[in-house]
């Protein structure tokens, strides 16, 4: 179930995914893990891997439409774009992050009806070059509504005069897509900017790390039709649909970065002694990390099975809204548990300065918190919630894997955002109803069902649901259905046992409880909210065979199955 680099099993339609993969490895592998911790503790910027990037024409084939491709193995094709972003996170932030920002950059330009833009696009991909998203200002974050990037008519078009921040590859993007106003309509705009242009300021680095992440500064920067993307509402919704094509990455970077974080963690208890005992025969130990590897296991399998909706996406089928910021906001935020967990297990040892662990511990923190914080894409899933647990759609197509060699063309054509409210779902209890012989899925069935009378007996008023605190509580209950019925319909297609399943669904009755706990203390919640959330607590179902069964044949193996090249 884990990533292996040195066993990578994943198939693909082509030989072409299959040889990206195997260089994007070997590129690390064949560095070792002393050069890359030197180069994390140096803080160099990594031109060797952008160099790699180009010369193996990498993102140009993972990132470019075929219709603008220069070769027939150009696509956007979000299941082996899933991969690499698997990958590269696994090697670390600071490599999963370039690949990151180029995507958005490109999104408005995808997105766009300046077919010149493409082409150039198009033609820098297979020049090796990265590219820039201009959205986030440091007076208001990634507030899409607001921004101080002013366009002023002139001669022969604009010029353009503001700052952005929080910027990632603006220091060498030749394309930076960047959000703005024209001043005298006041209307949103997406334009492209070049940072090596006389008139862009790179301003500063705002973080100490490999990665630049720019404040950059336009000062009259002449802007003309040929670089203008999008106008008015089109450049708002190219803002936010960007948002929800690549936010998706987020959980599979921090799936890339928890499993190596794993074969360290294993590898070190299952070989240390204390106290006369093998670390991993400690009670508390085992407990930790077989938590954890459920806990990753259901991360990667909401995240394969996520890849499927997203390239189902149609205008009749926006399941996709949903299960994109669920994979951002509640995968990353297991990635944080996971990373302590295993923590709790080797102590000290997560700390020492030549370990992958030091650096994953560091970082994984900031997933949670890009592309919108967890509070913001958790409360975005509410909108959801009404239609997702109340009114499925019947005609909705059942989805399999994904995994042809086609573009994700829908997209770059998503066309306006809004409405989320009246997107529609298959029933989320057919898959609860296909494993309902297991214990805990059986529990975690009941507690849903009790969030379901709670959310219909006592509704949360409208003051509720500005409660931000309060509607975050109830926010965090849902998620955990669709998160589950995500792991429940891909099991199945990857093989995962009964054993398997039902220690993960543990886990989940158990969070379950904790936000149910947590509902009930706001001060927000009415008595009779808080009643139903005590209603909604189950005590898991613990089977001594089915734990040793998921320790023995899942867990302890990580001990020594993957070292990375020193």
């Amino acid at each position: 179930m884990l990533l292996n680099p040195n066993q990578l099993t994943r198939k693909y339609p082509d030989a072409r995914s299959g040889e990206i993969m195997a260089a994007t490895v070997d590129f690390f592998e064949s560095r070792g893990k002393a050069r890359l911790k030197a180069d994390d503790h140096a803080r160099v910027w990594y031109s060797d891997f952008l160099d790699h990037i180009g010369r193996e024409r990498i993102f140009a084939s993972l990132l470019t439409p075929s219709e603008y491709g220069a070769s027939a193995d150009c696509r956007w094709d979000t299941y082996r774009i899933s991969e690499f972003a698997e990958i590269v996170g696994f090697y670390g932030l600071n490599y999963w992050y370039p690949f990151q920002v180029t995507a958005l950059g490109l999104g408005p330009i995808w997105m766009s009806d300046n077919e010149d833009a493409k082409r150039k696009a198009a033609a820098q991909l297979e020049q090796g070059e990265v590219f820039a998203f201009g959205l986030s200002e440091q007076a208001h974050g990634a507030d899409v509504y607001q921004t101080d990037m002013i366009l002023t008519p002139s001669e022969h078009g604009w010029t353009a005069s503001g700052e952005k921040y929080y910027i990632g590859n603006a220091n060498v993007a030749r394309m930076v897509s960047t959000f703005g106003k024209i001043g005298e309509t006041d209307e949103y705009v997406f334009f492209v900017a070049d940072s090596q242009h006389d008139r862009y300021e790179l301003k500063k680095n705002v973080v100490n790390s490999q990665n630049y992440v720019a404040n950059y500064g336009l000062r009259e920067y002449p802007v003309t039709q040929a670089d203008i993307l999008h106008r008015g509402p089109g450049a708002f919704h190219a803002a936010l649909n960007t948002v929800n094509v690549c936010k998706y990455n987020l959980g599979w970077g921090a799936v890339g970065m928890c499993t190596h974080a794993m074969y360290e963690a294993v590898t070190h208890a299952a070989n240390r002694h204390l106290y006369g005992t093998v670390v991993t025969d400690f009670s508390h130990v085992r407990r930790l990390l077989t938590d954890a590897y459920a806990r990753l296991i259901a991360m990667k399998l909401v995240a394969t099975r996520g890849s499927d909706y997203m390239r189902s996406a149609s205008a009749d089928d926006r399941r996709y809204l949903l299960y994109s910021p669920l994979t951002k906001a509640k995968i990353t935020s297991e990635g944080e548990r996971v990373i302590t967990a295993l923590w709790d297990v080797i102590a000290a040892k997560g700390v020492e300065k030549d370990t992958i662990f030091e650096a994953m511990a560091r970082e994984i923190g900031l997933l949670p918190r890009l592309e919108g914080t967890v509070h913001i894409n958790i409360g975005l899933l509410a909108k959801f919630m009404p239609n997702y647990l109340f009114a499925p759609d019947g005609e909705l197509p059942l989805i399999g894997r994904r995994d042809e060699a086609v573009d994700d063309s829908f997209l770059f054509n998503q066309g306006p955002t809004g409405g989320l409210g009246k997107v529609r779902f298959h029933d989320w209890r057919a898959p609860f109803d296909g494993f309902a012989q297991l214990p805990n899925v059986a529990l975690l069935r009941e507690q849903i069902d009790v969030l379901a009378e709670m959310l219909t007996s006592a509704t949360p008023d409208a003051l509720q649901q500005k409660d931000i605190d309060f509607a975050f509580g109830v926010g965090q209950l849902f998620a955990t259905v669709p998160y589950a019925q995500l792991i429940l319909e891909e099991a199945p297609l990857s093989g995962v046992d009964d054993a398997l399943i039902d220690e993960i669904f543990a886990v989940l009755v158990r969070d379950f409880n904790s936000y149910a706990v947590e509902l009930a203390d706001k001060r927000a919640t009415t008595d009779a909210q808080a009643g139903f959330a005590m209603r909604m607590i189950r005590r898991p179902v613990f089977d001594q065979s089915r734990y040793d069964q998921v320790w023995k044949e899942h867990v302890l193996p990580i001990n020594g199955a993957y070292q990375m090249r020193p």
